[in-house]
């Protein structure tokens, strides 16, 4: 990025990193229920405003983000589709049905579907989409929820690293310089199965008391109508396509959005339905949120505040491979919760840039990003979505009671899954 010269006010090194900081946390606790866009934007505008960021380092920081904002748009569109058109109440209800009876492998059913629309559609469509489908089914059936919601918002996490598609901070991490999708499926493909493997595992162990037992609701067939098979099919065309534009090394950001808007259109003349309802129902603040940590960070780095993340790095690459990627690895996952995985994986993405980072450390870095989250509600904004969708339908989780999970379920995963990254790249220098 290299844009310190931009910044000349001494004042900058001092209350640049403070406003930015405190409108972070802001985010995080949401004072009086006050969205966190309005804390992240404001904080941008005022950084703006104290001409703290020239306003063309502020225009540059906002056009970095233009894959990853239309990737957002075109995911976020999918999903109020194939919400719209019942493609996942279908899906969680035939999974109550296939359990017939049985907690136990209603919870392998759910957390297999919320595996697959994760890896597809972006662990945000697991969190916001998917979960109020299975707690509605689930109530249906009369079974208790909770151990069902804790699998969609730690699958969510878990499964986010599958593909590049898989969550928008892949995207955040590299958005320079995405790997192919060839060499993303030989660096996180088992790595992202031992996530997968052992979360579910953590999770049944944890709620093995409640899915001991069967349950006696019955939940009528819903058969998905000609328009929810024409979203479902035009998922798997976009998936496809995602694929083979990172496949050829292409930015995934344009295609999104306009196989999206191509599904939409398809969808809207068969069903004869304005689509101006679906645009409205995108969350746009979303995007201005990460629009305004954008410049957060770009103005963080004007400063050369990520000197000491660059040196720190720098340290852990001269240790052993495996000792520097558990390190790095654990540190970048606890962050996370501190700072949200969002702000961390563009600082981190950042710092990987500058310090020109290559292999074990960058795979360690990006599964930190992308599994860390599951310590706590705070991890990303995936998981935040997901609280936000439970207290939609009175429900409440409290920061306490995910941490209590998230201790056992984050640090096992994590473990595992750093573990099976060093065993990948020690077996690829070996051949």
């Amino acid at each position: 990025m290299g844009h310190a010269a931009l910044v000349i006010s001494p004042a900058a090194y001092i209350v640049l990193p403070l406003i930015v900081a405190v409108s972070i946390v802001l985010m995080l606790i949401r004072p009086r229920g006050i969205p966190e866009v309005y804390w992240i934007g404001g904080g941008a505008v005022l950084l703006i405003g104290l001409r703290l960021v020239p306003l063309p380092l502020a225009g540059r920081a906002v056009a970095e983000g233009m894959d990853v904002y239309l990737f957002l748009i075109g995911m976020m569109l999918l999903s109020e589709l194939a919400s719209a058109n019942g493609v996942f109440h279908w899906l969680s209800s035939a999974a109550v049905r296939i359990a017939n009876g049985s907690r136990a492998r209603l919870f392998t059913l759910i957390y297999g579907i919320g595996t697959v629309v994760t890896i597809l559609m972006s662990n945000d469509a697991t969190a916001v989409v998917l979960t109020p489908a299975i707690l509605a089914a689930v109530r249906k059936a009369k079974a208790e929820p909770l151990p069902y919601l804790f699998a969609c918002a730690l699958i969510a996490n878990a499964a986010s690293f599958v593909l590049p598609i898989s969550n928008p901070a892949n995207l955040v991490v590299f958005r320079v310089g995405m790997p192919p999708l060839k060499q993303w499926l030989l660096s996180f493909g088992v790595p992202s199965v031992v996530s997968i493997a052992a979360t579910y595992a953590v999770l049944r162990f944890v709620f093995r008391k409640e899915l001991s037992s069967d349950f006696d609701g019955a939940v009528p067939a819903e058969p998905l109508q000609s328009e929810g098979k024409l979203v479902l099919g035009g998922i798997l065309v976009v998936v496809l396509a995602l694929l083979a534009a990172s496949a050829m090394k292409k930015d995934l950001g344009l295609p999104t959005c306009l196989a999206a808007l191509a599904v939409t259109a398809a969808v809207s003349i068969k069903s004869r339905s304005n689509p101006i309802g679906l645009a409205r129902s995108i969350s746009w603040a979303t995007l201005i949120l990460v629009a305004g940590l954008f410049i957060m960070v770009d103005a963080v780095e004007s400063i050369g505040a990520l000197d000491l993340m660059r040196s720190w790095l720098a340290w852990a690459q001269k240790l052993a491979p495996a000792a520097g990627a558990l390190i790095v690895g654990f540190a970048v996952g606890i962050g996370n919760n501190l700072v949200n995985n969002l702000p961390l994986g563009l600082i981190a993405g950042g710092t990987l840039e500058a310090a020109h980072a290559k292999g074990l450390i960058v795979h360690a870095v990006l599964i930190g990003v992308d599994l860390g989250p599951n310590l706590s509600v705070t991890g990303s904004l995936a998981t935040i979505l997901w609280l936000l969708a439970l207290r939609k339908e009175k429900l409440d989780v409290s920061f306490w009671r995910f941490l209590k999970l998230g201790a056992l379920a984050m640090p096992v995963a994590l473990m595992l899954s750093l573990g099976a990254a060093i065993l990948m790249e020690l077996l690829f220098k070996a051949s």
